[in-house]
This record gives structure tokens, C-alpha cells and sequence, in this order.
């Protein structure tokens, strides 16, 4: 009786009636879903302006004892990946806690990225991790406009400025400098997950840092995840059965996907759908498209 009265006492009154209660571990869940990239009106996207608020709430929560990554993203922005891995390893270190991060559907590319600043990384059998890798795509347009009978005029103060225009032919110096760019963002990535995943990384597997991925098990083999478990399993098998998980979430404005008509105040719509609302329409179309095609490539 004493113990079920004593989350409700005052700590003194607390310990002088039950002493030998203890509340029950916390484990602060935080989702990150989605590809990574800027958020704007019509498009949704995973990036550290989004997820910070969540970020910051949940390893600061009360009587928590570790924070848990629920991810379901086939990558995206390179620069955004970097910024929540590194976000998430201060924040760890900062507050000393263990993080765990599960995979969904898909953590690759940089879903895999994010996934790295977890002490361990968890999957189902079905999941799919990996894509350790860069790519850059486009199309050209030059059949098209000459058909077309247009002309295009480009002028640049730069030699460089107009660098892979799609409605100019492909330039091989010019695909040369994407590619070393591309190495030098690659070079990154493989630096970061051979350095989070230490010994456990199977790095005399040719095709692990190729782009390839591979579902829960031979990521596991690979060393690219520790274990095929979910969050529940998990948790209470490191914490106890009483183990409490806490949904950390930011509420989202209902102008974005994902929202709803009662999470954000109506002021500033016309000055956010004004002029340029048929614009954001075509790039939120263009935008959708683009996702479309990251997660079809992992066959969702």
C-alpha cells in the first residue's frame, strides 16, 4: 500500500512513509521519421530544426534512463543527417545517458547515419539498413529544348557558376568535380560509422561501404546493428518489466504533412499562402515525387 501511495507524496513525507520505493525507469522515445531535408509549406522533412525541441525534451526528462531512437528513413540531406548524429552525441554526453536506436522499415543512407549515434543499434528481420554511400541525380534536358526550338542564354560572373545546368550538355570537367565532391562527402560518412561502430563493423566486407544494404540479419552480420529486437522487448530485457516509455514528440503546424487543425495557431497564414502558395504547390508536387523515389528504392 505504501509503495502505491509514494509517487504522490512530497519527497520528504515520501521517505519517511515508504523508503524502499523507487520510481520506475524512464526511457524517453524520440521517432524520427521520413526523408531528411528541409521542412517547408506542403513538404515535410526530417532535419535538426524539427527534431531538436524532441531532441532536448527527451534526454532531459525526468527520471530518465536512457533515450530511445525509433528510425524509419531512407536518408536524404547529408548535411541534415550530420547535424542530428551530432546533435544526438552531445546531447548523450552531455547528460551521460545510452541511447539505443531501433530501425522500422528503413534506416539508410542517412537514416543509417542518424542511427550511428546510438551506443547500439537495433532491427527487425525485415528491416532494412545500409546504403553507406552518395548519389546525386538529375535529368538533362538538352533533346528536349532543342526540339522544342528554345534557346538557352545562362550568364555567369564564375566559369563555374552554371556548373551541371540540365539544359546544357554534360561537361566531363565538370562531372569530375561532382565526383570528388561526392568522395569527399562519402569519406565522411565511412569515417563515421567506421568510428561508431568500432570493432563490431565487418570492414573487410568489400560491399559495406558500396551503397549496398541489407535487411535485419545481414546487417547484424556485417556488424552494421547489434541485434534484431524491438523497443519494448528491448527496453524491458535492459531495464525491468516496469520500465515506463515516453513518447517525446513536437507538435507539427497543420499547414505541414503530418499536422493537424488544432497544433498551431491560425495567424500568418495569408502571409505563408500568399503569393507564392502556386509555387509551393509545383515544388511540394516536385518534392513528393522525389521521396516517392527514395523510399521505392528500398521497395516501399
Amino acid at each position: 500500500m505504501k509503495n502505491h501511495i509514494a509517487p504522490f507524496l512530497p519527497g520528504p513525507l515520501r521517505k519517511r512513509i515508504a523508503p524502499d520505493w523507487q520510481p520506475k525507469p524512464v526511457v524517453a522515445v524520440v521517432r524520427l521519421s521520413g526523408v531528411i531535408g528541409p521542412s517547408q509549406p506542403l513538404r515535410g522533412g526530417l532535419n535538426l530544426a524539427g527534431v531538436a525541441g524532441p531532441l532536448e525534451a527527451a534526454f532531459s526528462a525526468k527520471g530518465v534512463k536512457a533515450v530511445a531512437l525509433l528510425i524509419n528513413s531512407p536518408g536524404g540531406s547529408p548535411v541534415q543527417s550530420s547535424l542530428i548524429y551530432k546533435r544526438i552525441r552531445s546531447l548523450a554526453e552531455e547528460k551521460g545517458l545510452p541511447v539505443y536506436a531501433f530501425a522500422e522499415d528503413v534506416a539508410a543512407s542517412g537514416g543509417y547515419m542518424i542511427a550511428c549515434a546510438a551506443d547500439e543499434i537495433y532491427a527487425d528481420e525485415s528491416s532494412i539498413l545500409g546504403s553507406i554511400g552518395v548519389v546525386s541525380a538529375g535529368f538533362g534536358f538538352t533533346g528536349l529544348i532543342e526540339k522544342l526550338g528554345v534557346e538557352r542564354r545562362v550568364h555567369t560572373a564564375g566559369e563555374s557558376k552554371a556548373m551541371l545546368d540540365p539544359f546544357q550538355p554534360e561537361k566531363p570537367e565538370e562531372v569530375q568535380r561532382l565526383e570528388a565532391l561526392q568522395k569527399d562527402v562519402h569519406d565522411y560518412f565511412k569515417k563515421l560509422v567506421s568510428d561508431a561502430r568500432g570493432d563490431r563493423l565487418k570492414s573487410d566486407d568489400p560491399e559495406l561501404f558500396s551503397g549496398a544494404f541489407w535487411a535485419g540479419a545481414g546487417a547484424v552480420e556485417r556488424g552494421l546493428a547489434d541485434g534484431i529486437a524491438d523497443l519494448r522487448s528491448k527496453m524491458r530485457d535492459l531495464f525491468g518489466k516496469d520500465v515506463k516509455l515516453k513518447l517525446v514528440v513536437q507538435r507539427t503546424p497543420w499547414w505541414r504533412p503530418g499536422g493537424g487543425v488544432g497544433a498551431s495557431r491560425v495567424e500568418g497564414f495569408f502571409e505563408r499562402f500568399g503569393a507564392g502558395f502556386a509555387g509551393e504547390i509545383g515544388d511540394g508536387l516536385i518534392a513528393a515525387a522525389e521521396r516517392r523515389s527514395l523510399w521505392s528504392r528500398f521497395g516501399l
